[in-house]
């Protein structure tokens, strides 16, 4: 079993990424983990204000949630990150949330390259919808979870939904049309989930001679087909 802690971060009460998190737990639960809820609707967390009166081992000094939330943290194995898309990437709410980690930083004396600091090691994973389905659209949320949580903080990912096309910006919330509701609630048995990835594109680019847009136009209809198969499992 494990003690998973969701992090809601943004979106309407009832809306898209409050109902796939709501059947991520409840398959979670019926895999037979525990888990814990925490709406950044509901618990205001502010952006971090680089005071370093945290550093190290010290509570922040601002007056909201965050200081409540860090036994949580690091008493949680998984830690799921549930965002709306806005604007390209994470809400400002789960971004603000990740600066506070600040304060539960540990010194270290010899840290790798790149970092000036180690944080608990947990696994983490991304929920995330969005109106929009193209091909790029969670790109840029990708590559902050990516290189923020899993390359600096140094958690380890344990896979991404990447719920798309749950409606328009304008209109109600319509994941309930789509099967992300059910590939929610089924993560927690290990199934095969599509997740959109770039690396083959990127690939191409890198190792092709050919001027980048060219190789864009080139390869962009056959990769809007193409799919990397990822396994998605905090077990």
């Amino acid at each position: 079993m494990k003690r998973i802690l969701v992090i809601q971060g943004g979106g309407r009460s009832n809306g898209n990424t409050a109902q796939l998190v709501e059947s991520f737990i409840q398959g979670a639960e019926d895999a037979g983990h525990s888990v814990e809820r925490i709406s950044l609707l509901k618990n205001e967390v502010k952006g971090c204000l680089g005071c370093n009166a945290c550093r190290y081992g010290k509570p922040c000094i601002q007056k909201d949630s965050f200081n409540d939330i860090v036994p949580e943290i690091k008493s949680a194995d998984c830690i799921v990150f549930a965002s709306p898309l806005y604007f390209w990437t994470i809400s400002s709410k789960i971004k603000a949330f990740i600066e506070r980690f600040y304060c539960i930083a540990e010194e270290a004396t010899n840290p790798p390259l790149g970092r000036y600091e180690k944080y608990p090691v947990r696994d983490c994973a991304l929920l995330m919808t969005s109106a929009d389905n193209f091909f790029w659209t969670f790109e840029q949320a990708v590559s902050y979870y990516k290189f923020t949580l899993v390359n600096y903080i140094g958690f380890q990912d344990k896979g991404m939904l990447l719920a798309g096309g749950c409606g328009d910006t304008n209109g109600k919330a319509k994941i309930e049309q789509t099967e992300h509701l059910k590939n929610g609630y089924d993560s927690q048995k290990a199934i095969i989930l599509t997740v959109i990835r770039w690396k083959l594109l990127r690939r191409r680019i890198l190792t092709c001679g050919r001027e980048p847009i060219t190789i864009f136009r080139m390869t962009m209809p056959r990769f809007c087909k193409w799919r990397l198969m990822k396994s998605f499992s905090v077990l």
